[in-house]
């Protein structure tokens, strides 16, 4: 099995705090693909698709938290998921969580390991 690859996401500082950005790694079929949700120094990453709906949870750019920014929020039904851990905190979710990716936090970049096959 082959080695994962390293890719830099963006700079920490890049991400308000809190808030939430999304992105794509190389090989992505749509934009944002992905997002990144940020309290203080955590740095969590999901896949932008609702369990409950199958739809993008951004209704514009980068916009994936509540108005108070303390959940993420679809756009599409309301469904409300931890920033921590993707669980289900509300609506119409009924316990499904958001598929995580593994990233980090090495010298102020946001980083993820994966092999092509994840993808």
């Amino acid at each position: 099995m082959s080695q994962p690859s390293r890719h830099v996401i963006c700079r920490l500082v890049e991400i308000p705090d809190p808030g939430a950005r999304g992105f794509s790694l190389p090989g992505a079929r749509f934009p944002d693909e992905y997002f990144l949700v940020r309290r203080g120094a955590a740095v969590h990453a999901y896949r932008n698709s609702c369990p409950h709906a199958g739809r993008f949870l951004n209704w514009k750019p980068d916009a994936f938290l509540t108005r108070d920014r303390a959940l993420i929020m679809c756009s599409a039904h309301g469904a409300l998921y931890r920033m921590d851990n993707g669980a289900c905190a509300g609506g119409p979710c009924g316990g499904a969580a958001l598929t995580a990716l593994p990233v980090a936090v090495e010298q102020g970049e946001v980083v993820t390991y994966i092999r092509e096959k994840q993808l």
